[in-house]
């Protein structure tokens, strides 16, 4: 009989097309007869909009309809509804879009926007966090009060657009005792864009009453949602499909184009097709925003953390948007790796006049991380104690107490530095050219967002299956390699037989979308749910063909088998035709949901999330050579052991940590979105923003750590997101440890590593905050 394929390293099904460039993404995709859409945008950063006049555009040759706010009215938003899909009376970010054109051809769609007239009164801008948190500043959203909430719980005042708080225990008791040393330390943290292949696109039609919109997104639920509100329709009269996505990292998650394309298909009853230039992503892109954090601990000499507090400002740009959601991750990725005495923590979300923000792979956590290692590493010099033994002995286990009160359950952390151990024996050691050469290690503590999720698996005649979700293939692998996995194992065929459906909203249940490695987690339950109610009515149907009892029979290389009777056995497109005859097609539906963990009572305020249904754990290591002359870093060595449950597909998970090191070696050291003075991001195209390149990668040396609990099937993980979690802090503290000079900022780019040697980097110091509150 064939072994289980889970554990298995199946190899990648769609990359031979997409190595040969024959994959068809959304980008690649058209009609005959469509029309193109330009988008004119706001050229300051701040400024009252007196008169947008339209007529201009519509008078030339090509010009079908140009839209406005006056056409898609509605406001959305994640933790509020703050944002207009066409500026309403204010510009808040340069780049704002004002309004949209469908022409015949891109070019004269483009010539049109740029024809139409705007007015504007132009404001003072508020570029930093500072600047929007001094005393007395202009508030951005003067009518926040009247936004609708749509999450309840968060404090909202002036231009703090979120603000979660969490608290556990007698903090200032704990930072009055007098046995503690008080470390303190303060870090900054840049913009970081997603970079993706495929631009954002969308393709929308309007017929019989409905908008079918044709999108490379990460949630074509949300896009569903998005269209239905902005448009003020029914749900139902909203279909979305979903080809292959050329990269998303979360910039995908966000539904500010579709709604375009679908107004305009509905007033000119033609296809209408928008897709943003290289420019338009990399200066409207949603990108990982910047960050602030100041972060105090009271530690005895024997290593006990008896108190924690921070203080953590997350610039959302000019609307909330997923910021709002983020505050909430802070409290688990900044206070949740080690065991603490009592904490205090205080998120916000701050408007400013710049483009947006929004979520990036591990979102807000690569900058936790960063905070919390660096700052771990200040502890032990404080109290000389050594860097690996204090974190094995500190790292948070099985009954030890989260941020917001949650029992954690098993013991990893710890067995995974043990890990790590073993992995620096092997490490290639200084470099004999008189550089200065560093070890930085680092833990992380990332979660998996469950949510809910739905599947169907039909079974064919042919004994080959289909397995329908919403679930989109982003470039992970995950519906390509994990799912015909999971299904394959429980109906006894090959992972190749099963063939994985498009996302289609109108024949895929719902989904919370493809992101926060959650894909083989709750799209793999699902999945794993809908194979189970199939192979109950495939054994039915097996036992009357071979008169034996359900229990009796055994499913394997694409047969039904009765136990112990190896010539007694029907293949499955046998029983699947006798079940054709007798009570028609076999299907099976399943579903899968987190369980929805909550805080302890009073410990959380503000929180979307308030404790982590799965925490998912990482340990990386790194060893780094210094230019001292020119603070060019070089990372000689990488190791990482990763907290993955189970390893469906092994090799699956070392291509997502592979790239996942790689990616956050730009966060950690080029990578860096920038504003000039009138609010315009400096980065227009890859030329001028510094990516990884070829020669920046090196082999990650990779240890795969299984058993931990875990509500996935098999007892499965998300490898995808946490790849990159802690790459910046590992890499931050072997500078430090290499220049004996400490790091505050990212990224840690020649420039900035050769200041702090020379003592020329100050720390950051963060905005004055007011306590004051408001709703």
């Amino acid at each position: 009989m064939t072994a289980s394929p889970i554990g298995d390293s199946v190899r990648r099904r769609d990359a031979p097309d997409k190595l040969r460039g024959r994959t068809r993404f959304a980008i690649d995709r058209g009609e005959p007869g469509m029309l193109h859409v330009a988008l004119r945008r706001a050229e300051v950063a701040a400024a009252r909009l007196l008169r947008v006049d339209t007529a201009p555009a519509l008078a030339l040759e090509g010009v079908h309809a140009v839209v406005t706010e006056a056409d898609a009215p509605g406001l959305y938003g994640v933790g509020v509804a703050d944002h207009p899909l066409f500026a309403r009376g204010v510009i808040r970010h340069h780049g704002e879009a004002i309004a949209a054109v469908a022409a015949e051809t891109a070019e004269q769609a483009r010539a049109a926007a740029a024809a139409i007239v705007v007015e504007l009164e132009p404001l003072p801008a508020h570029l930093t966090m500072a600047e929007a948190l001094a005393p007395g500043a202009r508030e951005i959203h003067p009518d926040w009060r009247s936004y609708e909430e749509l999450v309840a719980g968060g404090a909202r005042a002036g231009n703090v657009a979120w603000e979660a708080t969490a608290e556990r225990g007698d903090v200032d008791a704990a930072f009055a005792r007098s046995d503690v040393v008080i470390v303190e330390g303060t870090y900054a943290t840049g913009r970081q864009n997603q970079a993706s292949l495929e631009p954002r696109v969308a393709l929308a039609r309007y017929e019989d009453g409905r908008f079918t919109v044709e999108t490379s997104t990460q949630y074509p639920w949300a896009v569903k949602a998005a269209i239905a509100r902005q448009l003020g329709v029914s749900p139902a009269a909203v279909r979305i499909t979903v080809p292959p996505v050329g990269g998303g990292f979360g910039q995908k998650f966000e539904s500010s184009i579709e709604p375009v394309a679908a107004v305009l298909a509905r007033q000119t009853g033609r296809p209408v097709r928008l897709a943003l230039s290289r420019e338009e992503e990399m200066r409207t892109a949603l990108c990982r925003e910047n960050a602030e954090i100041r972060i105090r601990s009271a530690v005895t000499a024997d290593g006990e953390i008896a108190a924690r507090e921070a203080t953590v400002l997350l610039d959302c740009g000019a609307y909330g948007g997923e910021q709002t959601f983020l505050t909430s991750l802070v409290t688990h990725t900044l206070m949740g790796s080690y065991r603490l005495g009592a904490v205090r923590l205080r998120s916000r979300a701050v408007y400013t006049n710049t483009a947006p923000t929004g979520a990036f792979r591990a979102c807000c956590g690569t900058y936790c991380t960063f905070a919390l290692e660096r700052h771990t590493d200040d502890i032990c010099a404080a109290i000389g104690a050594d860097r690996h033994a204090f974190r094995a002995g500190a790292v948070i286990g099985n009954g030890d107490v989260g941020p917001t009160g949650q029992v954690f359950e098993g013991d990893v952390l710890a067995p995974m530095l043990a890990r790590m151990n073993e992995l620096r024996e092997r490490r290639p050691g200084p470099p004999a050219d008189g550089r200065l050469y560093g070890t930085g290690v680092a833990v992380g503590t990332w979660f998996i967002f469950a949510g809910p999720s739905a599947a169907t698996v039909r079974l064919n005649p042919d004994g080959g299956a289909t397995l329908i979700t919403a679930g989109v293939e982003i470039g992970s692998g995950s519906l390509v390699q994990a799912l015909p996995q999971i299904v394959a194992e429980r109906l006894g065929i090959a992972p190749g037989d099963v063939t994985v459906a498009a996302a289609d909203t109108d024949a895929a249940g719902f989904d919370m979308g493809v992101g926060g490695g959650r894909t083989t987690v709750s799209l793999g339950a699902a999945s794993r749910g809908a194979a189970d109610e199939v192979r109950r009515k495939l054994l039915e149907h097996a036992a009357d063909l071979l008169e034996a009892a359900p229990e009796d029979l055994l499913l394997a290389d694409g047969e039904v088998r009765v136990a112990g009777a190896p010539a007694s056995r029907r293949t499955i497109d046998e029983v699947v035709a006798h079940a054709h005859a007798v009570s028609g097609p076999l299907a099976g539906d399943g579903s899968f949901t987190g369980p929805g963990l909550r805080a302890a009572p009073g410990c959380a305020a503000g929180h979307m999330i308030e404790a982590l249904d799965l925490p998912v754990f990482a340990v990386h290591e790194c060893d780094v050579a210094v230019d001292p002359d020119t603070g060019h870093v070089e990372v000689l060595d990488y190791r990482v052991v990763q907290d993955v449950g189970r390893a469906i597909n092994p090799r699956a998970i070392a291509e997502q940590i592979q790239g996942g090191v790689v990616q956050g070696l730009g966060y950690a050291l080029h990578e860096e979105i920038t504003f000039d003075e009138h609010g315009q991001v400096r980065q227009g195209g890859w030329e001028s923003y510094r990516l990884p390149l070829a020669s920046d990668a090196l082999p990650v040396r990779i240890a795969l750590h299984e058993g931990a609990p875990s509500v996935g099937p098999h007892g499965a993980k998300g490898a995808g997101e946490v790849p990159i979690l802690n790459v910046a802090a590992a890499v931050g503290c072997a500078i430090t440890d290499a220049i004996d000079r400490p790091m505050t900022r990212l990224p840690m780019t020649p420039v900035r590593v050769l200041a702090t040697i020379l003592g020329h980097e100050q720390p950051p110091a963060l905005p004055h905050i007011s306590t004051g509150g408001g709703r």
